[in-house]
């Protein structure tokens, strides 16, 4: 049975864990780690989110970016890091639910070396094109790359065997394209290329779209997931345009490195509880494209390891080989 946040504390206050909240104390600056470049949608939730936890944690709160692989630096920092509540790892699913699944030694495992501190939001990735695209729907994708890209094209991903990357081959499948994922370090250089044109399609959260989408610099022409998002209400969801299986929503969340008390973790989620009540956050991240929701560090877990499930039998079924 998942446990409420009020049962959490009881639960941390009944075991005397109340004596492991000085760990705060002694890690005088919370670190939050971002497996992802300056710029990009994860790096500004991070930013977003630490302005707030600094004023509930009462404590000083950085963003430290550590990217490459996909987040995996980033989670091997984690590994390494004293489990004293004074370091974080915000992160998305392909880092702790895909990327172990998909590279031979990622430097981790996430089942041993974290635990989960607490879930904010879940959210859909998408797939857009820049306005010199001349592309206003999917369907006109498809044919545009038909009739004059002789049915290839480039497609930029934010990281390799990713969700991004399997999406782009099973569109390669379903419409008889021979679409190649080339991946960069992150979204942020992705986008970069795609406003200067130099590639012409990219597959990405929609946080790291949706400003550039509403100011008309790109055009995001379809999202994955089982409804329309708030953030894009006229464009159309994959499954309406008849390609499902990429209907399970990925999820946002904080991780501390295993061993961390469990007191430090209960005050930590308790914090973030309370940020994301306050309106302002969830409109901010709401326009940013994600669906807020809170989650205990259990539901969290939970969530992780349903979904790792699911991207298992999506590994399996595409013939994907770790690497």
């Amino acid at each position: 049975m998942t446990l409420t946040r009020r049962h959490l504390l009881a639960s941390a206050l009944a075991a005397g864990a109340v004596q492991a909240f000085p760990v705060w104390a002694d890690a005088k600056t919370l670190r939050i780690l971002v497996g992802f470049p300056p710029g990009g949608g994860s790096d500004a939730i991070a930013r977003l989110l630490a302005d707030k936890l600094k004023d509930a944690l009462a404590m000083p709160v950085v963003v430290d970016n550590r990217p490459g692989a996909g987040g995996q630096i980033a989670a091997q920092v984690l590994k390494s890091a004293p489990a004293d509540g004074g370091t974080l790892f915000l992160t998305h699913d392909h880092t702790i639910s895909i990327l172990p699944q998909v590279v031979k030694n990622p430097g981790f495992d996430p089942t041993h070396d974290f635990t989960a501190a607490g879930g904010f939001a879940t959210f859909v990735n998408c797939l857009a094109v820049p306005a010199a695209t001349p592309a206003a729907s999917f369907g006109e994708f498809v044919q545009w790359v038909k009739q004059h890209k002789a049915g290839k094209s480039a497609v930029g991903i934010p990281a390799p065997a990713s969700t991004p990357e399997f999406l782009v081959r099973l569109l390669g499948q379903r419409y008889g394209l021979d679409l190649v994922a080339v991946p960069y370090r992150g979204s942020a250089p992705m986008i970069g290329d795609m406003l200067g044109n130099q590639i012409p399609a990219g597959v990405g959260s929609v946080q790291d779209f949706i400003e550039n989408h509403r100011a008309g610099k790109l055009r995001v022409l379809a999202v994955l997931g089982g409804k329309r998002q708030a953030a894009l209400p006229d464009v159309p969801t994959f499954a309406e345009l008849g390609l499902a299986g990429f209907e399970e929503t990925p999820y946002y969340g904080f991780y501390a490195p295993a061993g961390t008390p469990e007191a430090a973790l209960v005050r930590f989620s308790e914090a973030l509880s309370k940020v994301l009540d306050q309106p302002q956050v969830r409109e901010q991240l709401t326009a940013m494209g994600l669906t807020v929701g809170f989650m205990t560090p259990t539901q969290l877990g939970t969530r992780e390891r349903a979904y790792t499930k699911v991207w298992q039998r999506i590994i399996e079924d595409s013939g994907f080989r770790p690497q």
